[in-house]
């Protein structure tokens, strides 16, 4: 028996061995598990890397729902699965964002939160925009059409669209 007190070795190969290998994306080819696979991990250490790998490739890897509270800053920062600290505070601190100890980071951090506030201030701009013009009027005005007037409408929409790509 293999579970035998003193018995390290073993004389015989393994009984049911696997003819192909596991592969997570089989018969889930979501977009989600699509991202999962590409997710890149960053700020962490050798040994946590090769756990959220595992944890990927054998289907074990959940995304969070909501943001975690970093335990540095105590701020709900923490938008990756596993982690315990935020990236800008992980970064800051060099130290692995899943288990808190100083080691080697295997993967840096990207420094682009810069660029992501810039475009998402971009995208609240726009967004103020758009609703900065329905307030002001310039809605389709559908009132005086009837039911079989199909072509009027593609016209208008047609001109609405032309409108809209002079004005950006």
């Amino acid at each position: 028996m293999s579970t035998q007190r003193g018995n390290v070795s073993r004389t015989r190969p393994q009984r049911h061995q696997n003819a192909l290998v596991f592969r997570n994306d089989k018969y889930d080819t979501s977009a989600q598990r699509k991202k999962v696979n590409a997710k890149l991990h960053e700020g962490l250490c050798q040994r946590c890397k090769e756990v959220l790998e595992w944890r990927v490739k054998f289907n074990k890897y959940k995304q969070l729902t909501q943001p975690k509270k970093c335990v540095k800053c105590l701020q709900k920062t923490v938008k990756d699965s596993y982690h315990i600290i935020c990236k800008p505070c992980a970064c800051e601190l060099a130290v692995c964002a899943k288990c808190g100890k100083r080691e080697e980071i295997v993967i840096p951090i990207q420094t682009n939160l810069g660029k992501t506030e810039n475009e998402s201030s971009k995208n609240d701009q726009w967004r103020n925009e758009r609703r900065g013009e329905f307030e002001d009027g310039s809605e389709l005005n559908l009132s005086g059409l009837e039911e079989d007037d199909d072509e009027d409408l593609d016209l208008l929409m047609k001109q609405d669209k032309t409108e809209r790509t002079e004005l950006q």
